[in-house]
């Protein structure tokens, strides 16, 4: 299993308050953005599995909506997490 309760503690440890804080939009984002990692390295040696590809894309979706949210309530935190996991360019 490729994410275990320890990594995900780390995400949040490393993003939010604290490695119990998981409902804010900068862990959410944080552990979506392991997991699409994750999914691509997957597709990259399994291209003909449409499943994970979708499941990709959902992920990716989810992302860029709880981006767009943080964008339009606090600027400065989107500007933050966007530099700290190095989204965009």
């Amino acid at each position: 299993m490729y994410l275990t309760p320890e990594i995900k503690k780390d995400i949040f440890k490393e993003n939010g308050k604290s490695e119990f804080d998981c409902g804010t939009s900068e862990c959410q984002v944080a552990l979506f953005t392991y997991r699409i990692q994750h999914l691509t390295q997957h597709l990259r040696t399994n291209k003909k599995d449409l499943v994970t590809e979708r499941s990709l894309v959902r992920l990716v979706s989810k992302r860029r909506r709880l981006l767009h949210f943080l964008k339009e309530t606090e600027i400065q935190r989107y500007r933050d997490v966007i530099k700290k996991l190095k989204i965009r360019k």
